[in-house]
This record gives structure tokens, sequence and C-alpha cells, in this order.
């Protein structure tokens, strides 16, 4: 048996997003016996990049304005410059990353993934780490930002960048094993 048998979790990424860091994550979390569903703003094609060549065309069928996190036992935003920019410029999105915090179920963001974050107004209060150029919008919501390969706080798991992937990705498998975490719901209610 995997230790993520019986879960299902949401990627929501959309065009730009950085190909191994949704690939790698997914592939992990697969492995350890989740279902996943990809989740984008508009079903079809999207392209994602590796740094900043075009990668792969990944077909998602799924809309986040069709979808909701009581679906869902986590939620994973990977990075890529552009992927979260579109993101956190969508209502649905924001919504729906939110939606997660509020109910005190674990993410996994990495890179740029925190900019959705920022624009749903949930870290104040809360640690974690990105993409160096994100840690003024991560103070500037309220945030407190290091720079470390991997940083856990209270079911929200960050990591900088692609070389992190590893120690990622067995820190959000850890964190979908556990399971809901009522400290989350503090940020959120600060949001509000």
């Amino acid at each position: 048996m995997g230790k993520l048998d019986g879960k299902k979790i949401a990627f929501l990424f959309t065009d730009g997003v950085e190909q191994v860091e949704l690939d790698k994550p997914a592939l992990a979390v697969r492995d350890a016996g989740a279902d996943i569903d990809y989740i984008t703003l508009e079903a079809g094609e999207v392209q994602a990049f590796n740094h900043l060549d075009h990668g792969d065309k990944i077909t998602v069928e799924k809309e986040v304005s069709d979808v909701s996190a009581d679906d869902y036992d986590g939620l994973v935003l990977p990075g890529g410059v552009a992927n979260p920019d579109f993101l956190r410029s969508d209502e649905d999105a924001v919504n729906f990353v939110r939606s997660f915090v509020e109910q005190a179920k674990p993410i996994g963001a990495i890179c740029h993934g925190p900019w959705t974050l920022v624009e749903a107004g949930v870290l104040k209060g809360r640690t974690i780490t990105s993409w160096p150029s994100l840690q003024t919008d991560i103070r500037n919501a309220g945030g407190n930002w290091v720079d470390e390969e991997v940083h856990v706080d209270e079911g929200l798991v960050t990591s900088r960048n692609p070389d992190d992937i590893p120690a990622f990705s067995e820190k959000i498998i850890e964190e979908f094993c556990e399971g809901k975490h009522e400290g989350m719901k503090a940020s959120a209610g600060a949001a509000a």
C-alpha cells in the first residue's frame, strides 16, 4: 500500500508552468498512491516551460471554475514565472487556493508558486521560502521569508527552485499523509 492511498491531490497550473516542478512532484505523489488531478484556467493544452525554453504541451481537462477544494486532500502549486502570475490574476484560482487554507488542507508551493498564496492573502504570520525575488512580496503580505531548501509551516510546504524538488516532494507527501492542520486557518482568517 502507498502512503497516500485514497488521497486525491490537486495540481493547479497554467501556461508558463515550470515543467520539472510539475512532473517530478506529480510523479512522487502518484508513486505514493494518490490520485491527482491537473487543474487549469481553461481546459485544453497548457504550454509548459523548461526555464525559458518551451517544454511539453499538457492536456488538462479540469477548469478551476468547476472544481472545489472540498474534493481534494491537498494542493500543489508548481512554479515558473508566468504560471503563478496568470493564476494570481484569476479570481477562481485565488479563491480555490484560499479555500485550501480555510479548510486547513496541506499545500505545497515551489519557486514562484507562492505568488498565488500572496494574492490569496493567506501568508500573514506564516514562514515560507520561494524563489528569492518573491521575498519582498511575501513580506508585504505579512509573511516571513527564509532561504531554505524546504520549509514547512503548519501544512504549508515551500521550496525555492528545481534543485529542491527531492526534499519538496518528500515533505509534501508527509504533509498530505498527516492531513488537516488546524493552525493553517489562522492566516486565512487574517485575510478575511
